[in-house]
């Protein structure tokens, strides 16, 4: 199978062969710091521009096709004028909680970059607790939108950072159950080894009906959790003008703007590696003819290709339902998904210690 292995060995080795172990390790974090900053800056262009041309598509319209071949440098365009506004401070704001928010938020969708396999061979960090650290991280944004709406000293401001910390800390519950569903039938935390016991099938199709309802519960829990319509509440224009980052202008706004795509991600790269085998290509059984014909496809492609698949799923979310009201979507998680979230829990425990799964 092809593979980024190579690249990251030949690299390690070359370091290693022309310094010292301390200063390669050194200059390895500082080539994976240099990557990460270049991902998210590729990603925040590409998936703007991916959310508009699939609005438009919905709406059965053009979108952005003025700015270069097919308006590709429309979001370039947006990012120069982002750079280019004054970043302004609020009088009454907290000034230094009000500046250190949107770092927070970004260091927090940083960190959630290290135990994710992008490839056969190509992970930051496999740790033995990858998906714990994830559920873990992750939390740790909503302190930042909790922060950057109580520092703004706006009353629009601190409503949508209330609002999102009540839904992100709801649909939290559905989501973590979702993802113990996976740990349960694969009997470890670790990202490789998920990735690796979809390698006779992905637990989308061998994991029957309890899995099926675990991935629709997961992919709805992950379309509150970043904030996306139909369950935008904490930044609903109509509402709240634009939310807890209403204040906020300048680079820290697109901070904020950049950290909503990049989360969007790695949810997305998140439930394809636990329902759709991450990196792992499309293998049935014993069908060896089969499974090396799909081997020939790089690793990196096939999990582009299903993180991307269900970013697009969120967009088409976005603009086909209407937003929910508060109550409606505290009802959804605390009434709907956390009970059945849990009965499909005990339903996936006695499937897998029955064996009942392929």
């Amino acid at each position: 199978m092809l593979s980024l292995e190579n690249i990251t060995n030949t690299i390690h080795e070359w370091l290693n062969a022309t310094m010292n172990p301390s200063l390669a390790l050194l200059s390895e974090f500082v080539i994976i710091g240099i990557c990460a900053i270049a991902l998210f800056a590729m990603l925040g262009l590409s998936l703007v521009l991916m959310e508009r041309k699939v609005a438009a598509f919905m709406q059965l319209r053009l979108g952005p096709n003025r700015v270069g071949p097919f308006g590709i440098f429309q979001t370039v365009a947006d990012t120069l004028k982002l750079m280019m506004k004054e970043g302004l401070t609020p009088d009454g704001a907290d000034k230094f909680l009000f500046n250190l928010a949107p770092f927070i938020v970004m260091i927090a969708a940083m960190m959630l970059l290290a135990p994710i396999a992008f490839a056969r061979g190509f992970q930051i960090w496999d740790i033995n607790i990858g998906v714990l650290f994830l559920s873990a991280v992750s939390s740790v944004s909503v302190i930042g939108i909790l922060m950057a709406g109580w520092a703004s000293n706006n009353k629009y401001s601190f409503l949508g950072a209330m609002r999102s910390g009540a839904q992100i800390v709801s649909y939290e519950l559905s989501a973590g159950l979702s993802i113990i569903t996976i740990v349960i039938l694969t009997g470890s935390l670790q990202i490789s080894d998920i990735v690796n016991s979809q390698e006779n099938g992905w637990w989308i199709f061998k994991g029957h009906i309890p899995v099926i309802i675990s991935f629709i519960t997961f992919l709805i829990a992950i379309t509150a959790e970043t904030n996306r319509a139909p369950f935008d509440l904490p930044e609903a224009e109509s509402e709240l003008t634009a939310g807890f980052h209403t204040e906020y202008s300048g680079m820290k706004f697109a901070l904020f703007f950049l950290s909503e795509y990049i989360n969007i991600f790695i949810a997305c790269a998140v439930g394809a590696t636990l329902f759709f085998g991450g990196w792992m290509p499309f293998h049935i059984g014993n069908w060896e003819a089969f499974n090396h014909i799909m081997d020939y496809i790089p690793s990196s492609i096939w999990f582009m290709g299903k993180t991307f698949f269900l970013i697009f799923l969120l967009m088409w979310f976005r603009w086909t339902f209407p937003r929910l009201r508060v109550d409606q979507l505290l009802n959804l998680e605390w009434k709907y998904l956390l009970p059945i979230s849990m009965i499909n829990l005990l339903a996936v425990t006695l499937m897998a210690i029955m064996g009942w799964h392929f």
